[in-house]
């Protein structure tokens, strides 16, 4: 908080003068100005250096768990039931995961979840031990139907996760035109459910090789405010008739702001933490992605562009893939996913997908 000063505090012109006068009266003698300065002052100064090193870190430590505080109070608030594993995170303490993949679904998209239940994604006891030996937790990630929960829909995914256990549920209304305000409230409560390097968002119409994904975010854990994913800076769309609409064209001029195409992103822990704290003041744009990459700008984020999260589908990452440039994600970009993903996504895990193997012996 910004404080006024004391009274006492105030410099008064006559003691500035007073003191000018002091400084004018100071021997000047080179040999004093020149004198070696003392080792002692050397070793205060690196003692110092480390006891900020340390204070930030835990000051870090603190916003994560007021983070997750917070996020447990407005639970309370609103009446939200509180997440099992968030219980069971409080109780058995918070352990270090390398990342949280969320995948965005809706409820019309029950056949999507089970073509990458049946390809990409880890089932069962598989899926336990990603996450007890691998670090990796993955859910699919969805709100509710409307602010009172408990309709058919949202009866159909308890039901659904009953079944899989592979969901994360948020405290959101779903609807298109809110993705900015549900990737906003995944961020908050994945930083609040799980303590990551980092966190990442994919569509449920887009391939995923994991243990590629882990190797690529994994080189970049110690780098602070990390924002990566395949980084574009298309037209601003001002034509209420066309896809990708911008509302608020007149803000950006002709052209966005470089930032991640929406597929799929990643961010660590850092930023995150930076959502959840904020997440009541950060604007949201009708387009997600333009929405995440605002919320950086003017912060000391380093944005990595890396082509790998954003291969084609067949012919393109089975090319890579025989060339030993396994993908990370691959989709089409005409249809911003797989085109037909329920048809389709098999023939790509076929052609592009990593082995078994390959994800558990890989070493992050």
């Amino acid at each position: 908080m910004w404080t006024l000063p004391e009274a006492t505090e105030v410099a008064k012109p006559n003691e500035t003068r007073g003191k000018e006068a002091e400084l004018a009266a100071v021997d000047c003698d080179s040999t004093k100005v020149g004198r070696k300065h003392d080792f002692r002052d050397t070793l205060q100064a690196l003692d110092t250096h480390n006891a900020v090193q340390t204070l930030d870190k835990t000051i870090a430590n603190l916003e994560t768990e007021l983070s997750a505080a917070r996020t447990l109070q407005e639970s309370f608030l609103n009446g939200s039931p509180v997440s099992q594993e968030y219980k069971a995170s409080e109780s058995s303490g918070r352990r270090k995961y390398l990342m949280v993949i969320g995948i965005n679904t809706a409820f019309s998209s029950r056949k999507r979840r089970d073509s990458i239940r049946n390809t990409w994604m880890p089932q069962g006891e598989k899926r336990k031990k990603l996450e007890e030996e691998k670090g990796i937790i993955i859910r699919f990630v969805i709100g509710h139907s409307s602010a009172i929960s408990g309709g058919i829909v949202d009866r159909a995914i308890a039901a659904e996760d009953r079944k899989h256990g592979d969901f994360m549920r948020l405290d959101h209304v779903e609807g298109y035109l809110e993705l900015s305000g549900k990737t906003k409230t995944y961020f908050a409560t994945a930083v609040a459910l799980w303590d990551a390097n980092f966190y990442v968002k994919v569509d449920d119409d887009v391939h995923v090789n994991i243990a590629t994904l882990g190797q690529i975010l994994s080189k970049h854990i110690s780098r602070p405010r990390v924002y990566t994913g395949c980084m574009k800076s298309g037209p601003v769309l001002s034509d209420k008739e066309v896809r990708y609409y911008e509302p608020e064209h007149w803000k950006f001029g002709d052209k966005y702001f470089r930032h991640a195409t929406g597929q799929l992103y990643a961010i660590s822990k850092d930023l995150a933490t930076y959502i959840s704290l904020n997440k009541h003041v950060l604007h949201k744009y009708v387009n997600e992605d333009v929405s995440l990459g605002a919320w950086f700008i003017g912060l000391d984020v380093e944005h990595i562009d890396d082509r790998r999260l954003c291969c084609g589908t067949p012919p393109d990452c089975e090319w890579k893939a025989q060339a030993g440039n396994t993908c990370a994600a691959s989709f089409d970009w005409r249809c911003s996913g797989i085109c037909n993903t329920v048809e389709n996504i098999q023939g790509v895990h076929n052609k592009c997908g990593e082995s078994e193997k390959a994800l558990w012996t890989a070493s992050f």
